[in-house]
């Protein structure tokens, strides 16, 4: 025979239970006081300790999750009951985060082709594609002598290969398809002149960084190029959505700003 039945029952004495008690030890309003836990809560419940865990609740299990919510939903209405929610500002970021992602969401219409077509037209340069680099760099931590150390290194890869002293570099040795963007944020600005049409396998060199110095070896360089809208497509609309949203958020603001009168005090002094 399940045990479902039986769990069903327990579940609502056990909640029934929970009610009586709060009902004898509140003294205040009635309805304050009745708490209805849905079916639709209750798989809800269950249903969130089922991701967590892995399995259903077993009946220990399940009567523990209904005791915490309504211990939960006791104390929410005691703390509101007694005003704790004001001038809390956590509260209040929580609440309009919520009200923000409500209105986003309100009336939410999938863009037509054409829509999407129109937005990818004026933000093209948002998803152009910058051109990559690949690389590999020898070291010369900074010193006063570290350009004279890469210039000897730059004569002696020439006739042996490999210089005879340079440093480690806390990023790497080798560098592949790096961005002028990501390049300067490795390196600082002043490396990104060597990437100024740059003479492709050879060394190069050396150029200086915030970190020292460095020869070159660029093996590689894509060209930046603007990707047809067929090809993000997805990506476009997902854009087109959130900006949807925002707007959305933003004409609600505008529509009920008016109803509202901001005071400040006028010998308030920054």
């Amino acid at each position: 025979m399940s045990s479902k039945p039986y769990l069903r029952i327990l579940l609502f004495f056990f909640l029934g239970l929970i009610i009586y008690l709060a009902d004898i030890t509140m003294n205040y309003d009635e309805e304050s006081k009745d708490i209805y836990i849905s079916d639709q809560e209750l798989n809800g419940l269950f249903s969130a300790w089922n991701s967590q865990v892995g399995r259903p609740p077993n009946e220990e299990e399940a009567i523990n999750i209904v005791q915490d919510f309504v211990e939960e939903e006791i104390l929410y209405r005691e703390a509101m009951r007694l005003g704790l929610d004001q001038n809390d500002r956590i509260i209040k970021r929580r609440l309009a985060q919520k009200i923000s992602f409500l209105k986003q969401e309100t009336s939410r219409e999938e863009p037509s082709k054409d829509e999407l077509a129109d937005f990818f037209e004026v933000n093209q340069g948002k998803y152009y594609v910058p051109a990559t680099f690949s690389f590999t760099h020898y070291y010369f931590s900074a010193s006063p002598n570290a350009k004279n150390k890469a210039e000897i290194a730059l004569a002696e890869i020439d006739k042996l290969g490999v210089p005879v002293n340079s440093e480690p570099f806390f990023l790497g040795k080798n560098f592949s398809e790096y961005s002028l963007g990501k390049i300067e944020q490795a390196f600082g600005e002043e490396l990104l002149i060597a990437f100024v049409n740059p003479s492709l396998n050879k060394w190069i060199g050396p150029f200086s960084s915030s970190y020292g110095e460095h020869l070159l070896f660029i093996n590689n360089k894509s060209l930046g190029y603007s990707p047809k809208f067929s090809v993000i497509k997805d990506l476009v609309r997902q854009d087109y959505i959130l900006q949807e949203q925002d707007r959305k958020l933003s004409d609600y603001l505008n529509n009920i700003k008016s109803e509202y009168r901001v005071i400040i005090n006028p010998m308030y002094e920054f």
